[in-house]
Parts: C-alpha cells; sequence; structure tokens
C-alpha cells in the first residue's frame, strides 16, 4: 500500500512538471540554453511572426521561411526577448515600430533577407543593441544619421549589399553619440565597433572622397572585417583598392564650346559641341524648342577624367531650324546649361524639295496623326514659311466616301486639330498646304476607320500593311498611331474626283474642332463644301452597281 501511494505521487509530480513546461509552435523545437528558453523554427511555412508567442523566450531564430516582413509591434508580448535571429527568410520590409516592446534586444540577425532599407529610426526602442547583422541583402542607402540609436553597437555588417556611395559622417557622427555629455567629463568612448562593409559594388567618384579617406586613416574604436574594399565604378578607377586611389573634391558642371554662334546655308550640315567638365562626370542633353519635331542624332563620348563630350548633328539644315539650341549638363553638385545660336540663311536658289509646297515660295510642313479620339482623330502640325508674306496655311481634309473637303485656314506654327465623327470603313486624306494651293505630295497623311463588324487580327495585320505603303508614298508617320481598326483597301482615285462606289454612303462631312495654340487663329470657320456639288441619288447608286458587276 505504501509503495503504492508513493508512485502516485511521484507520478503527479512528474505530471505537475510537464504541465509547466510552456508549449512549443508546431513545427519548431524548444530548448532551454544557458541564457535562458530558446525558440527555433527552421523550413516551415511561416509568413508573419505568431502573436502568441510566451513571453519567456529569450532567443527567437526563424530561418528558412516564407517571412516576408515584420509589421508594427510584432513582439508586443516578448519583453524578455534578448536574440532574434531572421535569417534567410524572404524578409522585404521593416515596419516603423516593429521592434517596439524588445528594450532588452541584444542580437539582430537578418542576413540573406531582400532588404533594400532599414528604418534606422526604429532602433530607438532597442537602446540596449550591441549586434546588427545585415548582410546579404539589397540596401543601397546608408542615411548619415543612420546610428543615431545604435550608441552600443559592437558589430555591424552591411557586407554584400548594394552600397555605392556612403558619407564618412555616418561612422564620425557614431564616435560623436559615443561620448557622455555630463560636463566636465573627459570625452572617452564607451565602445568599439567591427565593420563589415566589402562586397559592395562602391563607384569611386568624388561623392566618396571622404569614405575613402576614413578608410585609409581609419584606427580604433572602429575596426573593419577586410580592409581590402574594392572600387567597381567608374570604368577607370574599377578593381582598385581604397587604399590605392584618389579622389577629387566634386564640382559643379562648367560647359564650353568651340562656337557659341553658326551661321550656315540651307542644305549644309551641323554639327553643335558641348564639353562639360565636372566631378562626378556630368550627363549632358539637348533642348531646341521644336526638339519633339525634329529629332537630331547626338553623339556622346568621354573627354577625359570627369569630362563629357556632347556632339548634336543636324543634317541639311533648313530654315526651320534657326534658334537656340542649349546644351544642359547636370551631376549631383547641380546643373549648367549653354545655348547656342544656330541661323539659316536661304539659298539664293533653293533645290526642289519634298517640302515644297508651292512654286513660289517654300515651306516646311510636318503633318501627323497625333492619337484617337472617342469619336475621331486628332491632327498635329509644325508650317513654317520661308518669308513673312507667306501667312497662311490650308489644311485639307477628304474622304473617298462624302466627296467632300473641310478646309481651314490657319497660320504657320505648331497646331492641333481635331476631327471628329468620323464614317467606318473609310479611308480619309489630310494635307497641308502654302496659301490656297493644291495639296502636293509630301505633306499629306492617311487614315483608314475601320468596319463595326470587323475586328479580328488577321485583318488588321493585313490594314497594318496596306497603310504603311500608303504612307511611305505619302509621308512617313509612326505606325500604328492613326490605323485604329481594320478595313480593306478600295480604289481610290486622285484627290476629291471619285470615291469608291462598293461603300458609297450619304454624304456627309466631318465634324472639326480647331485647337490652335495661337488664339487668333481660332475664329476662322471650318468650311464644308463638294468640290463638285455631287448629290447622290438612286440612280446613281443602280447604275454604279451595273459597272461593277
Amino acid at each position: 500500500m505504501d509503495s503504492g501511494f508513493h508512485y502516485f505521487l511521484l507520478a503527479l509530480v512528474f505530471l505537475g512538471a510537464y504541465a509547466s513546461q510552456p508549449l512549443c509552435l508546431p513545427g519548431c523545437t524548444c530548448s532551454e540554453e544557458s541564457f535562458g528558453r530558446a525558440l527555433r523554427c527552421m523550413s516551415i511555412s511561416l509568413g508573419k511572426i505568431p502573436g502568441s508567442l510566451p513571453a519567456e523566450f529569450k532567443q527567437v531564430r526563424i530561418e528558412k521561411s516564407p517571412l516576408f516582413e515584420l509589421p508594427r509591434e510584432s513582439f508586443i508580448n516578448m519583453t524578455t526577448l534578448e536574440y532574434l535571429w531572421l535569417n534567410f527568410n524572404n524578409v522585404t520590409v521593416i515596419h516603423l515600430g516593429a521592434l517596439d516592446h524588445l528594450p532588452g534586444l541584444r542580437e539582430l540577425r537578418l542576413q540573406g533577407n531582400k532588404l533594400r532599407s532599414v528604418p534606422w529610426t526604429a532602433f530607438r526602442a532597442t537602446p540596449l543593441l550591441r549586434v546588427l547583422d545585415l548582410k546579404h541583402n539589397r540596401i543601397d542607402v546608408l542615411p548619415e544619421r543612420a546610428l543615431q540609436f545604435l550608441v552600443h553597437l559592437t558589430y555591424l555588417d552591411l557586407s554584400s549589399n548594394r552600397l555605392t556611395v556612403v558619407s564618412r559622417s555616418v561612422f564620425l557622427n557614431w564616435l560623436a553619440y559615443q561620448k557622455p555629455l555630463k560636463p566636465g567629463c573627459r570625452a572617452e568612448i564607451l565602445s568599439s565597433m567591427v565593420l563589415a562593409l566589402h562586397n559592395n559594388p562602391w563607384v569611386c567618384d568624388c561623392r566618396l572622397r571622404g569614405l575613402v579617406q576614413f578608410v585609409k586613416s581609419l584606427s580604433l574604436p572602429i575596426i573593419l572585417v577586410n580592409s581590402y574594399l574594392i572600387c567597381q565604378g567608374p570604368v577607370s578607377k574599377a578593381g582598385q583598392l581604397f587604399h590605392e586611389t584618389e579622389l577629387s573634391v566634386c564640382t559643379k558642371p562648367q560647359i564650353l564650346t568651340p562656337s557659341a554662334n553658326f551661321t550656315v546655308q540651307v542644305g549644309q550640315n551641323v554639327t553643335l559641341q558641348c564639353l562639360a567638365q565636372a566631378s562626378p562626370s556630368p550627363t549632358i542633353v539637348w533642348t531646341y524648342p521644336l526638339s519633339t519635331w525634329r529629332e537630331f542624332d547626338v553623339l556622346s563620348s568621354s573627354a577625359a577624367n570627369d569630362a563629357a563630350l556632347s556632339k548634336l548633328v543636324i543634317p541639311a539644315a533648313g530654315l526651320v531650324d534657326s534658334g537656340n539650341y542649349t546644351c544642359v549638363a547636370s551631376n549631383p553638385m547641380g546643373t549648367s546649361s549653354l545655348s547656342i545660336s544656330l541661323h539659316v540663311k536661304p539659298a539664293q536658289a533653293p533645290p526642289a524639295s519634298p517640302l515644297s509646297t508651292s512654286r513660289e515660295g517654300n515651306a516646311y510642313v510636318d503633318l501627323r496623326v497625333a492619337k484617337q479620339t472617342v469619336s475621331g482623330i486628332l491632327l498635329e502640325w509644325l508650317a513654317v514659311a520661308a518669308t513673312h508674306q507667306e501667312e497662311r496655311f490650308t489644311l485639307y481634309i477628304v474622304s473617298d466616301e462624302t466627296l467632300r473637303k473641310e478646309v481651314v485656314h490657319i497660320g504657320p506654327g505648331i497646331h492641333s486639330y481635331a476631327v471628329d465623327d468620323l464614317l467606318p470603313g473609310t479611308k480619309y486624306e489630310a494635307c497641308l498646304s502654302l496659301r490656297s494651293l493644291p495639296p502636293q505630295q509630301g505633306q499629306c497623311v492617311v487614315f483608314v476607320t475601320g468596319r463595326r463588324d470587323s475586328g479580328s487580327l488577321e485583318g488588321r495585320e493585313r490594314l497594318l500593311h496596306i497603310t504603311v505603303v500608303l504612307c511611305v508614298v505619302l509621308l512617313a508617320v509612326p505606325v500604328g498611331t492613326y490605323v485604329w481598326a481594320a478595313q480593306g483597301l478600295c480604289r481610290c482615285r486622285p484627290w476629291g474626283l471619285h470615291c469608291c462606289p462598293c461603300r458609297r454612303k450619304a454624304p456627309r462631312c466631318p465634324r472639326a474642332a480647331p485647337l490652335c495654340k495661337d488664339g487668333s487663329f481660332r475664329d476662322h470657320p471650318a468650311v464644308c463644301q463638294d468640290s463638285e456639288r455631287h448629290q447622290d441619288t438612286e440612280e446613281d447608286e443602280e447604275r454604279e452597281e451595273e459597272d461593277g458587276s
């Protein structure tokens, strides 16, 4: 009886001790270590930090899981946690407040994640943090005050990230944070720090000059894990060690040009040059009034260290190319610009050109379909006359179906014009000519509307090919901007005289709304007229059907 009662008491003690142990997460292991209780979760499907973790854990280790973020107040019940290891997960974001309620945290390891940035102010909640491991992430920025709340840090690993430029102030500020603030005390460093910065794509230009000098003169209390830091850029410095390279002071771009004024005859080739010197090396772009209409080749090269040469090539300059061309050079230190004036003089006997719109004078015309609208298209054009007397241009819009012309008189310059309520399955032609002269080849665009019952891919491809052929003969415009449905090609005849008998519809003139940028031309009415005063009748349609058969 006594022995049985004894075994019964032992069983109760064992069960009580087992019940007093906190439960572990499914798929994880829990253990007692020298520093306290530890939780280890390896290669389990854990997408977020569990909210029911017991408060007595001193170490939490979650690795090789799909964990992708640390939300705000992720560890609200774990005020005694000292070691947090989250290596080799998919952590991309650490939210502000994610480390709140961790006042005793000493180690934070986030190796092998996908962090692009770190909320450094979040470490205000972890004043005792001593180890911060961020290697093998994607961090590309390190703010100057990043270490403000990491005064007791003894190990910082930023190796194998994407840092290109870092200010030495990051580490000089950390030393300043270490100094006691009590009056009368000596400025003694409270701790030393082991620092890892290797295997980053350092760009060794003037912006890295301070860090390079800092590394060269580095001494206690900061110790580099690997002092052989290597430049990856620019090309002239690639492969050099920090200890071998000499970097210049950063400067704003200064621009030089062989000549700021050019005068040429019509048809001559012109090359404008711009040399910019700066550190780091600047980038150069060209701006000029007609850049959206006249695109020229730009040749760029590196003239020397911290210098860039750019050439703007204008082939066969025309009168429309006269004006100021501005070279703009920029780098992180600022932007500079220089204007070059180009004056193109008319030739005494100008040669014939496809852009010639009149036997009496010359003009530059560039007409294109800008975009499709809900019920039509938007035409845009640039028209420049050779003399001041030639002040008006005429825009013709004609349809094969209606025999009607829409005529708008507009002055030179950049203008737009909306053509609305287009007929389906119809070919339209828009031409721009000087004064009221007939449109000549070279200032016309053709656009085709689709049939309501056709929309197959095969039909669109067939139409695209036909339209390209038409536009090569007339005026090259971006393919696809004016083709917005499918239809077949009809046998269209000369301008405004005949239309396709197989698809004759009631005469109709598409409504248009002039959108001229110059307000003085907005009041000119759009005139719809029939060039031959033609009227469709049923007898005409029957006669045409018999002819077609």
